[in-house]
C-alpha cells in the first residue's frame, strides 16, 4: 500500500468519525489501518474519558505496533478512574503476550497507584522478554512500598549483566533510583564469577556515587577494574 493510499484511507476514516455513534466510531478508529487515525482516536478518548473505552484501550495497547500510538493509549488510560483501569491492567500483566505485559506494566508505572505493587512479581522482574523486564523494573522502582527497597534491590541485582546496552542501562537506572540501599546487593554482585555481572555491578555503583558520569564511561572504567582484578588473580 502506498503512502498516498494510506493517507486517503486515513482521511476517509476520519471523515467517518462525523457519522454514527461516537462510541462505535472511536472504537473503529482505534483499529484503523492508519496510525494517525489511531493516534487521534486515542487522543479523543483521553480528552473526554468514558468508562466504556477502558477495555478497548487495554486491548489495543497489547497489539498496537506504533510506539507513539501506544504512548497515547497509555495517556488515555491514565485519564480514566483507577478503579476501572487497575483491574484490567492487573489481568494484563499475566498475559501470555509480551507486549500486553510490557504495556500494562508501563501504564501502571504512569498511574502510580501503589496498590498494584503485589502484581510486580519476581517472575516479571526476571521476565525472559527484555521489554517486559525493563517495564517491570521501572514500575517496581516507582511502586515499591517504603521499607522494601533493599529486598527489591536484591532481586534486581540478579539481572545484572543481562542483555544489550539498553537493557543494562535500564537496570542501572532502576537500581540507582533506589538509592544507597542497593550498595550491598551491588557489592555482592561485584564478586560474581561472570565478568559481565561484575562489570555491570561496578558501573552501577559508580553511577550511584557519581550521577553525572555517563553510562559508557562507567562501563569502561568497570571493565578496566575487572580486567586488572583478573590479571591479579592469575598472578596469585
Amino acid at each position: 500500500m502506498t503512502m498516498r493510499t494510506q493517507d486517503t484511507d486515513g482521511a476517509r476514516a476520519l471523515r467517518a468519525l462525523e457519522d454514527g455513534s461516537a462510541s462505535v466510531r472511536l472504537r473503529a478508529a482505534l483499529e484503523d489501518g492508519s496510525a494517525s487515525v489511531r493516534l487521534r482516536a486515542a487522543l479523543a478518548v483521553g480528552t473526554t474519558p468514558d468508562p466504556c473505552f477502558v477495555d478497548k484501550l487495554v486491548e489495543r495497547s497489547a497489539i498496537e505496533p506504533e510506539f507513539f500510538v501506544r504512548d497515547m493509549l497509555t495517556w488515555a488510560l491514565t485519564r480514566h478512574p483507577v478503579s476501572l483501569t487497575l483491574p484490567e491492567l492487573l489481568r494484563e500483566v499475566r498475559s501470555e503476550r509480551p507486549q500486553a505485559r510490557s504495556q500494562a506494566l508501563h501504564t501502571l508505572s504512569k498511574i502510580g497507584d501503589r496498590s498494584a505493587w503485589p502484581a510486580i512479581t519476581r517472575a516479571l522482574l526476571s521476565d525472559a522478554d527484555d521489554e517486559v523486564a525493563r517495564s517491570a523494573w521501572r514500575a517496581a522502582v516507582l511502586l515499591v512500598p517504603e521499607g522494601e527497597e533493599a529486598a527489591l534491590a536484591t532481586v534486581l541485582a540478579t539481572q545484572l549483566g543481562r542483555g544489550v546496552r539498553e537493557t543494562r542501562l535500564s537496570l542501572s537506572r532502576a537500581l540507582v533510583a533506589l538509592g544507597d540501599v542497593v550498595v550491598p546487593a551491588l557489592r555482592a554482585a561485584a564478586t560474581d564469577p561472570d565478568p559481565r555481572v561484575r562489570t555491570h555491578a561496578l558501573a552501577t555503583e559508580q553511577l550511584l556515587q557519581e550521577p553525572d558520569m555517563g553510562f559508557e564511561s562507567a562501563i569502561e572504567e568497570a571493565k578496566r577494574v575487572v580486567a586488572l582484578d583478573g590479571w591479579g588473580q592469575e598472578g596469585k
